[in-house]
């Protein structure tokens, strides 16, 4: 009891913390108005970005649902996070500056533009169901299940397993909740960062008490063992029977990765508030950093949980990390991971909701009241916000009944809006004759199409194609749609972005650096957890070695040829300054 009394405690102080430095923080700005709510008024820096764009994407639904993967098959999901650093790439050297010179304050205002106006309430109704029923719930429900499973709640409050989980969720939702209904965008964001930090901490001390663990008290011992026992559980190179095939990297996984980061509105609203180009470049390629690094703790935990309980199988998969947790963490140390766990949850929680409240805000709202003021605008923002997370707290109990891997079922669920989304908006940032006909056409068909195929006739299941090819043709078919159909009934006039925020537009000086540096180590992570590398009896061959001195070297050329363009520019700025001068 004074285990528990201990770890509670430490747990309040740990959140409690978090909420005061956050409100330390913002309480010198000067956040006014429906901007000021839902945007931050426009002055987030690259840190803040960073830190609450990992947040938003980073939560137990990864934690749990990833190490469950690693636990039964291998480290071949970990696609679904470091892959995602070519994505971060496109949205901060391709599809940010764009955003941000059209001063969009969602991706439906683009599409209004590009299209119609129904183009963009279709979309801006994909989201919100999406938030509402399937990303919420999701994080919700797995964060419960890692809070039973770590601080014993069923087994201390006597409750059934079913009535557990609901308080778990509900008490956590109501909490992340509040952070977005009185706080908006810039408390959202200085929370999420804060409790990245915890998670980053709290996340690395998972992999190395658990090597330590696994390796009767030495970490090389542990590392020997995941490294020699089974290394093929450290292939990152998927087989055709495993989650997550190689091949899908290339076809439906890169372009529900430039959905996800690119024109997912819980994530680039932040890039979209972002202080200018630059700041906003900066917290996107750090985010795409962390995400190359994420499978340290994402995926690793659910090899070395295969290993540690080799002689007692988990019941299901996605009880490898919380029960991993539980075994190996010291009592001392579990209120602080708690605490880091309940900050990710909330953050991710959170977000979504803010997202979700300034959709229906701009989206619906204004164009039924165009007059709105800010008063009525933020007030309707705090209104959705509670409908749609009690909706969120409702659902997410429900999910005890899903299937064995749940990041799995809730990726699928996710075709249901990104591979139309994402051919939408390519199309129109490449074409300007392609009309809204196109666009409406091939969103409502994709919604009918992939439930018939994925969720009546289980063409992926029937046929062995995995469903992130299904989806990667359902965008090529998609796009060589709307081509077809922008020939036939083309706009009536050429398509002309407006520019609304001319401002600061330079790019950040290292992010061509920066982007080479992404690519070179999402290759050699890539080589790493591979055949070639770790995932290897014999152990890291020469081939390995050879491969990774190439490609590091063709990186550092890149590198020092970027840096070189930018020291060009700045002193031809120089000149121009001194002349003006």
């Amino acid at each position: 009891m004074q285990t528990i009394a201990f770890t509670l405690i430490s747990f309040i102080f740990f959140t409690a913390l978090v909420g005061l430095i956050s409100g330390w923080i913002t309480r010198k700005s000067d956040d006014k108005g429906a901007k000021g709510y839902f945007m931050a008024s426009g002055g987030l820096t690259g840190w803040f970005i960073a830190g609450s764009m990992l947040l938003t994407n980073l939560s137990a639904e990864q934690l749990i649902g990833l190490n469950g993967d690693a636990y039964g098959h291998n480290l071949s999901a970990m696609a679904w996070e470091a892959t995602a650093a070519v994505a971060t790439v496109v949205l901060a050297m391709y599809f940010l500056p764009r955003y941000l010179k059209g001063g969009f304050t969602t991706l439906p205002q683009y599409l209004e533009e590009r299209f119609d106006a129904t183009t963009r309430r279709f979309v801006s109704l994909m989201f919100i169901l999406g938030y509402t029923f399937v990303a919420n719930p999701s994080g919700l429900y797995l964060g419960s299940i890692a809070f039973n499973e770590i601080f014993k709640v069923q087994q201390l409050t006597g409750m059934s397993y079913n009535m557990t989980i609901s308080v778990l969720v509900w008490s956590m939702g109501i909490i992340g909740a509040l952070y977005a209904i009185f706080g908006g965008l810039r408390a959202v964001a200085v929370s999420d960062t804060i409790n990245g930090l915890g998670l980053l901490v709290a996340g690395l001390m998972v992999p190395i008490l658990g090597l330590i663990a696994l390796g009767g008290g030495s970490f090389g011992e542990g590392l020997h063992i995941i490294t020699t026992n089974a290394p093929e559980k450290l292939n990152a190179i998927g087989s055709a029977t495993d989650s997550v095939p190689f091949g899908t990297i290339f076809t439906g996984m890169v372009f529900a990765n430039l959905f996800y980061w690119c024109t997912n509105q819980s994530i680039i609203q932040r890039t979209l508030a972002a202080k200018s180009l630059a700041e906003g470049q900066k917290g996107v390629l750090f985010s795409g950093l962390i995400k190359i690094l994420v499978p340290i703790v994402m995926l690793i935990p659910g090899v070395i949980a295969y290993h540690y309980y080799a002689g007692n199988p988990l019941p299901k998969p996605d009880f490898a990390y919380p029960v991993l947790v539980r075994d190996i963490l010291p009592w001392w140390l579990t209120g602080f991971f708690v605490a880091a766990l309940f900050g990710t949850v909330m953050s991710h929680f959170n977000a979504i909701i803010n997202s979700t409240a300034t959709l229906v805000a701009y989206d619906f709202y204004r164009a039924w009241k165009p007059n709105a003021t800010d008063e009525q605008m933020v007030r309707v923002g705090k209104i959705s916000s509670v409908l749609i997370a009690v909706l969120s707290l409702i659902i997410a109990p429900l999910l005890i009944y899903a299937p064995d891997g749940i990041y799995t079922v809730m990726r699928r669920f996710t075709g249901f809006y990104n591979i139309p989304i994402i051919a939408v908006v390519l199309v129109g940032f490449f074409t300007s004759r392609v009309s809204a006909v196109s666009a409406k056409t091939v969103l409502f068909m994709h919604v009918v199409v992939y439930t018939l195929l994925i969720f009546v006739f289980s063409i992926d299941k029937r046929s062995g194609v995995h469903f992130l090819h299904i989806m990667g043709m359902l965008f090529v078919l998609e796009v060589a749609l709307m081509l077809a159909l922008g020939k036939l009934f083309p706009r009536a006039t050429v398509y002309q972005p407006t520019i609304r925020n001319p401002g600061e537009q330079r790019n950040w000086r290292y992010a061509k650096s920066m982007s080479t540096f992404l690519m070179a180590l999402l290759v050699s992570a890539y080589l790493t957890f591979s055949p070639f590398g770790v995932a290897n009896e014999t152990g890291l061959s020469n081939s390995y070695y050879g491969a990774l001195g190439v490609l590091w070297l063709v990186a550092a050329a890149l590198i020092v040829r970027f840096q070189h363009k930018e020291a060009l520019l700045d002193e031809r700025k120089l000149v121009l300054q001194t002349n003006r001068t």
